[in-house]
Protein backbone atom coordinates (compact mmCIF):
# COMPACT_ATOMS: atom_id res chain seq x y z
CA UNK A 1 0.00 0.00 0.00
CA UNK A 2 1.04 3.27 -1.14
CA UNK A 3 1.73 6.34 1.25
CA UNK A 4 -0.66 8.50 -0.85
CA UNK A 5 -3.25 5.56 -0.46
CA UNK A 6 -2.92 5.71 3.31
CA UNK A 7 -3.13 9.07 3.15
CA UNK A 8 -6.44 8.80 1.67
CA UNK A 9 -7.63 6.40 3.69
CA UNK A 10 -7.03 8.47 6.62
CA UNK A 11 -10.29 10.91 6.97
CA UNK A 12 -12.31 7.68 7.03
CA UNK A 13 -10.49 6.17 10.08
CA UNK A 14 -12.55 8.40 12.71
CA UNK A 15 -15.48 7.06 10.79
CA UNK A 16 -14.23 3.56 11.01
CA UNK A 17 -13.29 3.74 14.90
CA UNK A 18 -17.08 5.34 15.47
CA UNK A 19 -18.42 2.57 13.80
CA UNK A 20 -16.44 0.07 15.47
CA UNK A 21 -17.07 1.32 19.09
CA UNK A 22 -20.44 2.21 18.56
CA UNK A 23 -22.12 -0.59 16.16
CA UNK A 24 -19.64 -3.61 16.11
CA UNK A 25 -18.66 -3.58 19.44
CA UNK A 26 -22.68 -3.70 20.92
CA UNK A 27 -23.56 -5.99 18.59
CA UNK A 28 -20.47 -8.13 18.97
CA UNK A 29 -21.25 -7.61 22.79
CA UNK A 30 -24.71 -9.02 22.14
CA UNK A 31 -24.20 -11.94 20.73
CA UNK A 32 -21.48 -13.08 23.17
CA UNK A 33 -24.44 -12.58 25.78
CA UNK A 34 -26.63 -14.59 24.01
CA UNK A 35 -24.68 -17.50 24.51
CA UNK A 36 -24.21 -16.86 28.24
CA UNK A 37 -26.61 -16.44 31.46
CA UNK A 38 -26.04 -13.27 32.49
CA UNK A 39 -28.75 -11.66 34.09
CA UNK A 40 -30.09 -8.52 35.52
CA UNK A 41 -29.50 -9.80 39.23
CA UNK A 42 -28.42 -12.59 41.11
CA UNK A 43 -24.66 -14.39 40.69
CA UNK A 44 -25.71 -14.62 37.07
CA UNK A 45 -25.56 -10.69 37.10
CA UNK A 46 -21.70 -10.12 38.53
CA UNK A 47 -20.53 -13.42 36.99
CA UNK A 48 -22.08 -14.77 33.58
CA UNK A 49 -21.02 -18.55 32.61
CA UNK A 50 -21.31 -19.36 28.90
CA UNK A 51 -23.82 -21.85 28.48
CA UNK A 52 -23.50 -22.22 24.81
CA UNK A 53 -26.71 -22.57 22.96
CA UNK A 54 -29.28 -23.57 25.84
CA UNK A 55 -31.16 -19.85 25.06
CA UNK A 56 -31.62 -20.69 21.42
CA UNK A 57 -32.79 -24.00 22.49
CA UNK A 58 -35.31 -22.49 24.76
CA UNK A 59 -36.43 -19.56 22.35
CA UNK A 60 -37.42 -22.53 19.45
CA UNK A 61 -38.89 -24.29 22.24
CA UNK A 62 -41.01 -21.32 23.77
CA UNK A 63 -44.41 -20.79 21.94
CA UNK A 64 -43.85 -17.12 23.07
CA UNK A 65 -41.14 -16.61 19.94
CA UNK A 66 -42.58 -18.27 16.98
CA UNK A 67 -45.97 -15.95 17.81
CA UNK A 68 -43.37 -12.86 17.87
CA UNK A 69 -41.44 -13.81 14.68
CA UNK A 70 -45.32 -14.05 12.94
CA UNK A 71 -46.45 -10.64 14.59
CA UNK A 72 -43.04 -9.00 13.05
CA UNK A 73 -43.49 -10.26 9.80
CA UNK A 74 -47.20 -9.03 9.43
CA UNK A 75 -46.43 -5.78 11.39
CA UNK A 76 -43.41 -4.86 9.00
CA UNK A 77 -45.08 -6.41 5.68
CA UNK A 78 -48.43 -4.21 6.92
CA UNK A 79 -47.33 -0.94 7.98
CA UNK A 80 -44.08 -0.91 6.03
CA UNK A 81 -43.91 -3.50 2.90
CA UNK A 82 -47.96 -2.10 1.93
CA UNK A 83 -48.94 0.64 3.85
CA UNK A 84 -46.08 3.25 4.37
CA UNK A 85 -45.06 1.96 0.64
CA UNK A 86 -48.10 1.74 -1.05
CA UNK A 87 -49.48 4.89 0.71
CA UNK A 88 -46.20 7.31 0.27
CA UNK A 89 -46.28 6.61 -3.61
CA UNK A 90 -49.70 7.20 -4.36
CA UNK A 91 -49.39 10.32 -2.29
CA UNK A 92 -46.23 11.66 -3.73
CA UNK A 93 -48.13 10.72 -6.91
CA UNK A 94 -51.88 12.66 -5.89
CA UNK A 95 -49.26 15.60 -4.68
CA UNK A 96 -47.35 15.72 -9.16
CA UNK A 97 -50.72 15.80 -10.01
CA UNK A 98 -52.67 18.78 -7.64
CA UNK A 99 -51.69 22.34 -7.31
CA UNK A 100 -48.86 23.38 -5.50
CA UNK A 101 -51.06 24.58 -2.66
CA UNK A 102 -52.71 21.56 -1.94
CA UNK A 103 -49.48 19.67 -2.50
CA UNK A 104 -48.06 21.76 -0.13
CA UNK A 105 -51.12 21.44 2.89
CA UNK A 106 -50.93 17.64 1.83
CA UNK A 107 -47.61 17.70 2.12
CA UNK A 108 -47.37 19.48 5.74
CA UNK A 109 -49.70 17.48 7.09
CA UNK A 110 -47.81 14.10 6.35
CA UNK A 111 -44.73 14.95 7.69
CA UNK A 112 -46.18 16.33 10.52
CA UNK A 113 -46.80 12.75 11.80
CA UNK A 114 -42.97 12.05 10.70
CA UNK A 115 -41.61 14.58 12.63
CA UNK A 116 -43.10 14.23 15.95
CA UNK A 117 -41.36 12.03 18.43
CA UNK A 118 -41.95 9.21 18.55
CA UNK A 119 -43.14 8.63 22.05
CA UNK A 120 -45.39 11.71 21.32
CA UNK A 121 -46.14 9.85 18.29
CA UNK A 122 -47.37 6.93 20.29
CA UNK A 123 -49.02 8.81 22.91
CA UNK A 124 -51.35 10.83 20.41
CA UNK A 125 -51.88 6.92 18.29
CA UNK A 126 -52.92 5.89 21.98
CA UNK A 127 -55.48 8.67 22.53
CA UNK A 128 -56.61 7.63 19.23
CA UNK A 129 -57.27 4.51 19.71
CA UNK A 130 -58.12 3.49 23.19
CA UNK A 131 -61.59 2.76 24.40
CA UNK A 132 -62.61 6.40 25.18
CA UNK A 133 -60.27 7.63 22.24
CA UNK A 134 -61.14 10.00 19.00
CA UNK A 135 -61.84 7.35 17.23
CA UNK A 136 -64.78 6.03 19.18
CA UNK A 137 -65.86 9.57 19.81
CA UNK A 138 -65.84 10.15 16.00
CA UNK A 139 -67.69 6.73 15.64
CA UNK A 140 -70.20 7.88 17.95
CA UNK A 141 -71.12 10.71 16.04
CA UNK A 142 -72.63 8.74 13.38
CA UNK A 143 -74.12 6.43 15.48
CA UNK A 144 -71.79 3.66 15.47
CA UNK A 145 -70.38 1.98 18.52
CA UNK A 146 -67.15 1.69 18.93
CA UNK A 147 -64.56 -1.06 20.39
CA UNK A 148 -61.67 -1.31 22.22
CA UNK A 149 -59.11 -1.24 19.67
CA UNK A 150 -56.24 -1.34 21.90
CA UNK A 151 -57.65 -4.83 23.17
CA UNK A 152 -59.96 -6.33 20.40
CA UNK A 153 -57.03 -5.37 18.08
CA UNK A 154 -54.19 -4.86 19.19
CA UNK A 155 -52.02 -5.38 15.89
CA UNK A 156 -54.43 -3.59 13.82
CA UNK A 157 -54.14 -0.21 16.08
CA UNK A 158 -50.67 -0.56 15.93
CA UNK A 159 -50.17 -1.07 12.16
CA UNK A 160 -52.23 1.46 11.62
CA UNK A 161 -50.27 4.15 13.99
CA UNK A 162 -46.86 2.88 12.43
CA UNK A 163 -48.18 3.29 8.73
CA UNK A 164 -49.67 6.77 9.93
CA UNK A 165 -45.71 7.83 11.60
CA UNK A 166 -44.07 6.85 9.01
CA UNK A 167 -45.40 7.34 5.15
CA UNK A 168 -44.23 10.74 5.14
CA UNK A 169 -40.80 9.51 4.52
CA UNK A 170 -41.80 7.20 1.60
CA UNK A 171 -43.60 10.29 0.35
CA UNK A 172 -40.60 12.28 0.80
CA UNK A 173 -38.33 9.85 -1.37
CA UNK A 174 -41.00 9.15 -3.93
CA UNK A 175 -41.11 12.88 -4.82
CA UNK A 176 -37.75 13.29 -5.20
CA UNK A 177 -38.09 10.20 -7.40
CA UNK A 178 -40.93 11.22 -9.71
CA UNK A 179 -39.57 14.77 -9.85
CA UNK A 180 -36.47 13.50 -12.05
CA UNK A 181 -38.52 10.88 -14.67
CA UNK A 182 -38.17 12.58 -17.84
CA UNK A 183 -41.54 14.23 -18.73
CA UNK A 184 -40.88 13.80 -22.40
CA UNK A 185 -41.20 9.96 -22.14
CA UNK A 186 -43.99 9.99 -20.22
CA UNK A 187 -45.41 12.67 -22.77
CA UNK A 188 -44.51 10.56 -25.67
CA UNK A 189 -46.42 7.50 -24.40
CA UNK A 190 -49.39 9.79 -23.72
CA UNK A 191 -49.40 11.02 -27.31
CA UNK A 192 -49.40 7.07 -28.45
CA UNK A 193 -52.69 6.71 -26.46
CA UNK A 194 -51.12 4.69 -22.76
CA UNK A 195 -53.30 5.46 -19.94
CA UNK A 196 -52.41 6.92 -16.73
CA UNK A 197 -52.06 3.31 -14.90
CA UNK A 198 -49.83 2.05 -17.99
CA UNK A 199 -47.57 4.78 -17.94
CA UNK A 200 -47.52 4.17 -14.01
CA UNK A 201 -47.11 0.73 -14.73
CA UNK A 202 -44.56 0.36 -18.10
CA UNK A 203 -42.28 3.97 -17.13
CA UNK A 204 -42.61 5.77 -13.95
CA UNK A 205 -42.50 2.71 -11.56
CA UNK A 206 -39.38 0.40 -13.82
CA UNK A 207 -37.53 4.63 -13.94
CA UNK A 208 -37.96 4.41 -9.97
CA UNK A 209 -37.07 1.28 -9.36
CA UNK A 210 -33.69 1.78 -7.37
CA UNK A 211 -36.03 4.50 -5.36
CA UNK A 212 -38.54 1.70 -4.69
CA UNK A 213 -35.63 -0.95 -3.36
CA UNK A 214 -33.79 1.71 -1.22
CA UNK A 215 -36.98 2.88 0.41
CA UNK A 216 -37.96 -0.53 1.07
CA UNK A 217 -35.34 -1.32 2.41
CA UNK A 218 -34.99 1.44 5.06
CA UNK A 219 -38.62 1.48 5.89
CA UNK A 220 -38.25 -2.34 6.61
CA UNK A 221 -35.15 -2.00 8.82
CA UNK A 222 -36.75 1.05 10.49
CA UNK A 223 -39.99 -1.04 11.37
CA UNK A 224 -38.04 -4.32 12.45
CA UNK A 225 -36.59 -1.92 15.28
CA UNK A 226 -40.18 -0.21 15.95
CA UNK A 227 -40.45 -0.58 20.09
CA UNK A 228 -41.21 2.43 21.83
CA UNK A 229 -44.74 2.99 19.85
CA UNK A 230 -46.05 -0.74 20.29
CA UNK A 231 -44.87 -0.69 23.73
CA UNK A 232 -46.79 2.75 24.56
CA UNK A 233 -50.09 1.40 23.08
CA UNK A 234 -50.13 -1.99 23.88
CA UNK A 235 -46.98 -2.96 25.93
CA UNK A 236 -46.77 -6.44 24.04
CA UNK A 237 -51.00 -7.40 25.16
CA UNK A 238 -52.99 -8.42 24.90
CA UNK A 239 -51.66 -11.76 26.26
CA UNK A 240 -49.07 -11.22 24.23
CA UNK A 241 -50.81 -10.51 20.71
CA UNK A 242 -48.91 -7.30 19.56
CA UNK A 243 -45.65 -8.87 21.15
CA UNK A 244 -42.84 -8.67 18.19
CA UNK A 245 -39.66 -9.18 18.83
CA UNK A 246 -38.06 -6.27 19.69
CA UNK A 247 -41.12 -6.63 22.57
CA UNK A 248 -40.17 -9.79 23.62
CA UNK A 249 -36.47 -9.05 24.08
CA UNK A 250 -36.98 -6.29 26.36
CA UNK A 251 -39.24 -8.52 28.01
CA UNK A 252 -37.37 -10.55 28.62
CA UNK A 253 -33.66 -8.84 29.48
CA UNK A 254 -35.29 -6.25 31.35
CA UNK A 255 -38.77 -7.38 32.62
CA UNK A 256 -37.66 -10.37 33.95
CA UNK A 257 -34.19 -9.65 34.02
CA UNK A 258 -32.93 -12.80 31.39
CA UNK A 259 -30.05 -10.55 29.82
CA UNK A 260 -29.00 -13.85 27.94
CA UNK A 261 -32.04 -14.90 26.50
CA UNK A 262 -33.17 -11.74 25.75
CA UNK A 263 -30.01 -11.11 23.77
CA UNK A 264 -30.59 -14.25 22.16
CA UNK A 265 -33.77 -12.88 20.85
CA UNK A 266 -32.06 -9.35 19.94
CA UNK A 267 -29.72 -11.52 18.00
CA UNK A 268 -32.41 -13.24 15.71
CA UNK A 269 -33.22 -9.61 15.01
CA UNK A 270 -30.22 -8.48 13.68
CA UNK A 271 -30.18 -11.54 11.91
CA UNK A 272 -33.23 -10.72 10.67
CA UNK A 273 -32.35 -7.11 9.52
CA UNK A 274 -29.09 -8.53 7.85
CA UNK A 275 -31.24 -10.97 5.60
CA UNK A 276 -33.76 -8.07 4.37
CA UNK A 277 -30.62 -5.98 4.09
CA UNK A 278 -28.56 -8.17 1.86
CA UNK A 279 -31.99 -9.06 0.25
CA UNK A 280 -32.76 -5.46 -0.73
CA UNK A 281 -28.92 -4.61 -1.61
CA UNK A 282 -28.77 -7.68 -4.16
CA UNK A 283 -31.91 -6.20 -6.03
CA UNK A 284 -30.47 -2.64 -5.82
CA UNK A 285 -26.94 -4.11 -8.26
CA UNK A 286 -28.95 -6.08 -10.33
CA UNK A 287 -29.14 -4.27 -13.69
CA UNK A 288 -32.62 -2.58 -15.04
CA UNK A 289 -33.75 -4.96 -18.28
Amino acid sequence: MTIRRVLRLLPVVPSILLLLLFLVAPVAWSFYASFTNASLTGKAAQDPQWVGADNYARMFSDDSFPLSAWLTVVFVAASAVLGQNVLGLLIALLMTRSRKVVSSLVGTAVVAAWVLPEIVAAFAAYAYFNRDGTLNQLAGIVGIHGVDWLYSFPLVAIILANTWRGTAFSMLVYRAALADVPRDISEAALMDGARGWQRLTFITLPLIRSSITTNLMLITLQTLAVFTLIWVMTAGGPANASTTLPVLAYQEAFKFGDIGYGTAVASVLILLGMVFGAVYVRLLRERRP
